[in-house]
């Protein structure tokens, strides 16, 4: 057993530093597309703010739609433009309004705007879709939630 281990440790010592070395060299810092964004950061916020306006959940609502806001800053921020198309300034265009009104309505703690202004906010969604040539995405308010473990419902205190 020695005599393997000292036959194969020159080889070893030649051979890993070698294979590290040429792995890392190879690699390249992962860089998110712009659908994978869309898909990690924001989709799962738009979700959530739905299933936590559709239970009354307003400290909640207005988290995520803070989030929401920052998600769609970051995602500008990483991808300034796709193809010929502003990101910052597409996203802007259609969801600063439905996001304002979406915002007065979960202070006001009142359902049925909150529900009309989600769903305009689900719409400029997918305007931007179909504006950025990308409208075989359609988003829709959650049928059922994403987050098994997440409840939804307001606190209880």
């Amino acid at each position: 057993m020695r005599r393997r281990f000292r036959l194969l440790l020159p080889l070893v010592a030649f051979v890993l530093p070698a294979a590290i070395s040429g792995a890392t060299a190879q690699q390249k810092p992962y860089s998110p597309r712009l659908g994978d964004l869309m898909t990690a950061t924001v989709q799962p916020r738009h979700i959530k703010l739905g299933l936590a306006a559709r239970e009354g959940n307003w400290p909640y609502a207005a988290y995520e739609l803070h989030e929401l806001r920052e998600a769609f800053d970051r995602t500008a921020n990483a991808w300034p433009k796709w193809r010929t198309f502003p990101i910052r300034e597409m996203m802007a265009s259609v969801t600063k309004e439905p996001m304002a009104a979406l915002e007065r309505a979960i202070k006001a703690g009142d359902s049925t705007r909150v529900t009309t202004a989600y769903d305009e906010l689900t719409a400029a969604c997918n305007t931007c879709h179909r504006s950025a040539d990308r409208g075989v995405i359609v988003i829709q308010s959650p049928l059922a939630s994403a987050f098994p473990d997440q409840d939804f419902r307001p606190v209880k205190e």
